[in-house]
């Protein structure tokens, strides 16, 4: 088995400066109808996961822009998220399957924090059913203890003794489901090098500037959001910002080599 791969948790500093999300939200509400102009969607079913001890009233405002952009967007149904305790997954597979039969289409899956692990655990037991997996800020390399909250984790689903380890160290998708992966340097909750997956033909991360809870209220997220799920099925194609919002998004060239070497030691 893989051995654990300690990442340093975001700094107090950046906890603070979570508050930002209140910010955010409302810049996003300022930005709704410029925000409406983002590519249609074409009516397939996506699956929005909420993060760690959060409910689908946390994905309200995303479910409700990708409704408006024309999908159908569901909640994962079962109230706040306390972690992987029993039944959990199986609920999450049955919606999954259940949205997949009731249209004959793949479902997309867009996880915020812990939801973003489930995502991609989903995935990886349903690779026929998913057509897409979009996370946000999530914890998908590393341990619990690359998070802020690896003890309110280890709590919530009753695994006291389960902090320094947490969930598996590595998340991987399918090799043939694309995946994008959103990440935030300057994320208070889970340090940024956590949440960044080998670049790949179908795998990529994208950064934004915000804060790990605004994170799903955040208009240069939702944006992210709209463009990877209107991409064709059999023609996806990487993130590229237009030009009047190229600011929004860091060049991940820019990058230095200390960041290039995080993200090939990520791999599995």
């Amino acid at each position: 088995m893989q051995a654990h791969t300690f990442i340093e948790p975001p700094s107090r500093l950046l906890r603070w400066l979570e508050a930002r999300a209140a910010g955010e939200f409302a810049a996003t509400i300022a930005a709704w109808p410029l925000l409406r102009l983002a590519p249609r969607g074409d009516g397939h079913a996506v699956l929005v996961l909420p993060g760690l001890m959060a409910g689908d009233g946390s994905t309200r405002l995303l479910r409700r822009y990708l409704g408006e952009l024309g999908y159908d967007a569901h909640g994962w149904g079962q109230g706040r998220n306390l972690g992987p305790r029993p039944g959990v997954r199986e609920a999450m597979l049955d919606r999954l399957d259940r949205l997949h039969a009731a249209s004959g289409r793949k479902v997309s899956l867009v996880g915020w924090s812990l939801g973003g692990a489930y995502a991609r655990a989903l995935a990886l037991r349903r690779p026929d059913a998913v057509r897409n997996v979009v996370t946000l800020g999530s914890p998908i390399a590393g341990d619990a203890r690359s998070t802020r909250v690896h003890r309110v984790y280890a709590w919530a689903s009753g695994q006291p003794g389960a902090a320094p380890a947490g969930p598996p160290p590595w998340r991987p998708v399918p090799d043939d489901v694309p995946a994008t992966s959103v990440f935030s340097r300057s994320d208070g909750v889970v340090a940024w090098r956590a949440s960044l997956q080998p670049e790949g033909p179908l795998a990529e991360n994208v950064e934004v500037v915000g804060s790990h809870i605004g994170l799903g209220v955040h208009a240069p997220v939702l944006y992210v959001i709209a463009d990877r799920l209107a991409q064709p099925e059999d023609g996806w194609q990487r993130f590229a910002a237009p030009w009047p919002l190229r600011a929004l998004y860091p060049d991940p060239r820019r990058a230095g080599r200390r960041d290039r070497d995080q993200m090939e030691s990520a791999s599995p």
